[in-house]
């Protein structure tokens, strides 16, 4: 595993979830069928599913988030026009419910039959771009996730 770093795995995550694959078979099947295309992106040579669940399963998914909120900065530095013409940024909050499959799932059970989680975004008005997530179970009020927004002075 130890050439299976980092950067193989976020390419392959990111393979997996633009071309819908439904699990990590599947995503390991689509990457192996194109092993011929997959020397550009970087997957490496080291792809397994035994590989990629020890490095869903042992590193720490904060690489990754640390890494999602860079980008998005960049993102947002690129798209600033000052519409609003405030002193401070203008954001929205919204959070929607996404259904997950009991069978899979069985951790984000609401109801009786269904599962799912809750992802709480806070949304920059002017770039389009969300700028911050908070997931939690379904069963949490967008009135306590509020709590774990960061806020910043002087925002709108």
């Amino acid at each position: 595993m130890k050439s299976f770093t980092c950067w193989n795995q976020l390419l392959i995550l990111m393979f997996g979830q633009l071309y819908t694959r439904i699990s990590l078979q599947d995503l390991i099947l689509a990457v192996q069928a194109n092993r011929g295309k997959s020397y550009h992106p970087s997957f490496g040579n080291s792809v397994t599913r035994s590989n990629l669940t020890k490095a869903n399963q042992n590193r720490d998914y904060r690489i990754f988030e640390e890494f999602a909120y860079y980008m998005i900065e960049i993102a947002r530095k690129k798209r600033i026009n000052d519409i609003f013409k405030l002193n401070g940024n203008v954001y929205a909050v919204d959070s929607t419910t996404i259904d997950l499959c009991l069978e899979v799932f069985w951790w984000a059970k609401f109801r009786k039959h269904k599962g799912g989680i809750k992802l709480h975004t806070l949304y920059d008005i002017e770039t389009q771009i969300p700028t911050f997530f908070h997931i939690t179970t379904t069963s949490v009020n967008d009135m306590v996730a509020k709590d774990a927004i960061p806020y910043e002075l002087g925002a709108y």
